[in-house]
């Protein structure tokens, strides 16, 4: 199971007893912040791309959409989601509780997007559909060992 591999990775940072299991999903933007009590924007989504050979992640605040020029520009190929089954092969998470803990694959890079920023703390989901995990950007930086920050998306009125 997903959740407990998140779990675990996360035990080395001292944050396993931090993951939030909800007994009502948590699979979208939407019900996640329903269930947790927040503001869409808050919710850390994980956003999963194709590239030439692998895949890449990007974790963006709950209001904001990728910006296919900026992508275009950071990455050199245009945004390109990667199909459920893929998403499950490159990360270990299926849609829903996609995180940036504990990818299967080591070449998978993750990217924080700057509209995180915005917030003291966010919400990413952790490996299953009815999980979070109440971070800062600082520690969400650190966990989820990110290439950097990124601006590819813009906010979504």
């Amino acid at each position: 199971m997903s959740i407990e591999k998140v779990k675990k990775y996360l035990k080395q940072y001292g944050k396993d007893k931090d993951v939030i299991e909800l007994s009502q999903s948590s699979a979208t933007v939407q019900l996640a912040a329903l269930a947790l009590g927040v503001k869409e924007a808050l919710i850390a989504k994980t956003l999963s791309f194709k590239t030439n050979d692998s895949a890449i992640l990007i974790v963006t605040a709950g209001d904001t959409r990728i910006d296919n020029k900026k992508f275009k520009t950071l990455f050199g190929l245009k945004a390109k989601m990667l199909t459920p089954e893929e998403v499950e092969k490159y990360t270990g998470h299926k849609i829903g509780g996609v995180c940036p803990f504990a990818i299967e694959r080591d070449e998978i890079k993750i990217y924080l997007d700057t509209s995180l920023k915005r917030f003291e703390n966010v919400y990413p989901a952790c490996g299953s559909s009815n999980s979070a995990i109440k971070l800062t950007c600082e520690e969400l930086e650190k966990l989820s060992n990110s290439s950097g920050w990124i601006d590819a998306c813009q906010i979504v009125p």
